[in-house]
This record gives C-alpha cells, structure tokens and sequence, in this order.
C-alpha cells in the first residue's frame, strides 16, 4: 500500500498545503492513522480511499491551526523584543560608580578634623541650626560658619573628583548658606 499510493498522495497534499515538507509530514500521518487502524483489527475496504480522507482531514485540521495561530501569534516584526531601556541608575556601572562616590564622600568625612567633622555632622544629619551647633560645642556661631564651609569645600572636591573634575572647589560655584541656618 505504501508504494503504491506515497507519491500520489504527497502530491495531493503538496497542492493543498504549498509547503512540500508540511505535504511530506502529513503524508506519513495519513499512513501511520491508516496502519493504527489496520493494527486495531479494524476492517478497512479500500485502503486508497481511507488515506485519502485521513489526509483531508488532516489537511482541515492545519488550516484551522493556521488560522488560529494567526490569530494568536505575532507577525515576524514583532517578534524581535523591543529595547526598552531602564533607568540609568538600575545600569551596574552607575550603581558601582554611585557605590565609589558615596564610600569616597564618607572617607572624606571621616577624615575632617574631629571639631569640623562634629559640627558637619551635627548641622547636617542631626539638623541642628548654626547657633544650636555652637551652643552644643561650646563655640561661637563664626567657628561653626567656618568648621561647615571647610566640610562643604572637602565633599566638594571629592564630588567633582568623583565626577571626573580636577577635584578644584572654586570649579564649581557653592550655595549661599542661606540666613535661615544661622539661627
């Protein structure tokens, strides 16, 4: 049966799907339903008529999945995943450089002169104003001014070696220090 009907049988199914290798692959599924059949003791009168409807079926079968895979599945351009990129900060090089940056400025810190270091610390993560800072030292409201402008002018310079400058204050411009700190 096989030899008598195979090339008969893939070009029907050539004509019906345009694609040889689908033809090829349904062709071999229409033989081994019709040999599953025969197998089961079932009696089968005219071979070439069962292949022939096995193959239709077949056939409708793969037009159906056809057309619900078209429904489903997207179209080869959007298949390519679209670049959207993250925040910069999420990128490992921003996060290793933010890291470097904030354990070069706590070394800065680290590294004032005990006084200075206390009045930074006291004036900027404690918030106390100026005048509460002397009066916790036990120092004038002037030597706060000047133990804060020379914390501020080191975690400058580190900043813009961190940013790549030449570590110069006078670079960039420092705030004011505004009338509001000094109460």
């Amino acid at each position: 049966m096989f030899e008598r009907y195979y090339r008969e049988l893939l070009g029907f199914l050539s004509r019906k799907v345009s694609d040889r290798s689908v033809a090829a692959d349904m062709t071999q599924e229409s033989y081994a339903r019709v040999y599953a059949a025969q197998a089961s003791g079932s009696t089968i009168g005219d071979p070439r008529a069962l292949l022939y409807q096995t193959a239709r079926n077949l056939v409708i079968d793969h037009q159906r999945h056809g057309r619900v895979r078209a429904g489903v599945e997207l179209p080869p351009a959007q298949l390519e995943p679209v670049e959207a990129p993250g925040p910069r900060s999420w990128e490992p090089e921003t996060a290793l450089a933010s890291r470097q940056g904030l354990l070069a400025l706590v070394s800065v810190i680290d590294n004032l002169p005990p006084r200075c270091r206390e009045a930074f610390m006291l004036n900027r993560f404690d918030g106390l104003s100026y005048a509460q800072v002397a009066a916790q030292m036990g120092i004038s409201v002037k030597m706060v001014e000047q133990h804060l402008k020379h914390a501020l002018d080191a975690c400058e310079r580190c900043r813009n070696l961190s940013a790549g400058g030449d570590g110069n204050a006078a670079a960039t411009p420092r705030r004011k220090l505004h009338r509001s700190r000094l109460e």
